[in-house]
């Protein structure tokens, strides 16, 4: 895995970690709790990050909410706030010159991410509308790099109140990744094993408690990254599908 990779990973793991934590925290790789340079475990979390969001025993979203009598107003304002500020990003250089970096370079992917680990971590003590953690890309047919949208982050102890401040959670549902096991740090081979024809470690896999982690030598993570919310900000103005990715998976 480059650097680049490595970073964006420590920052979405550094948003599970308490604001305390994170002060405490000197480099963003701190912490982290699997073994970067694997390529399954690269798999695995590519996996996390870019597949379906409907709910399975390793995904936590939020309850869905009524509408309040402000919520399209706020939503609409985050889409707007969002779409100016990142529309230089359309230019990817642009965003790498910016500090955004690809996360897994070399691993095909429906969605990009190009994270900037300086906005992810100050999302854990605040929330700045025009600066989302991540950027998301897709590749067109000519293999160039194509905005799609933004990711924001925010703590893993943050209150849905908080979250709904953020962005409504009437319009769109925050996620997070839990119950996640793996195999001891390097124990790479692990990756490959199978039970019953899925996978025994990551986030496909069946096990989603400590006690069954504990029972074929794992590592077990309540919890892998903090909140998510992807917000397709370019994909018209139909507000399920700028925001409807967080249940219907990553389209963007």
């Amino acid at each position: 895995m480059r650097l680049s990779g490595a970073i964006a990973l420590g920052v979405l793991l550094l948003a599970s970690a308490t604001p305390r934590v994170v002060l405490a925290q000197s480099r963003p790789m701190s912490g982290m709790p699997m073994d970067t340079t694997d390529a399954r475990a690269n798999a695995a979390v590519d996996q996390a990050m870019s597949g379906s969001m409907t709910r399975d025993l390793h995904m936590r979203m939020t309850p869905a909410r009524e509408p309040g009598a402000t919520d399209s107003a706020r939503a609409a304002q985050r889409v707007g706030e969002l779409r100016a500020a990142i529309g230089r990003y359309r230019d990817v250089h642009v965003a790498e010159a910016d500090g955004y970096r690809i996360f897994l370079p070399d691993v095909p992917q429906p969605v990009y991410h190009f994270t900037n680990w300086r906005y992810g971590l100050a999302a854990q003590f605040g929330f700045d509308p025009a600066r989302p953690t991540s950027l998301l890309y897709r590749r067109n047919a000519s293999g160039s790099f194509e905005l799609v949208g933004a990711m924001y982050t925010a703590p893993a102890q943050a209150s849905l109140e908080e979250l709904d401040r953020r962005v409504p959670l009437s319009v769109t549902r925050w996620h997070q990744h839990v119950a996640w096991c793996v195999p001891p740090r390097g124990a790479r081979r692990r990756w490959a094993e199978t039970d019953g024809g899925a996978p025994r470690f990551g986030p496909k896999s069946p096990i989603a408690t400590r006690a069954a982690c504990d029972a074929v030598g794992g590592v077990f993570l309540p919890r892998i990254f903090g909140w998510m919310v992807h917000a397709n900000v370019f994909a018209g103005e139909d507000p399920a599908a700028i925001w409807g990715g967080e249940e219907h998976g990553h389209t963007h």
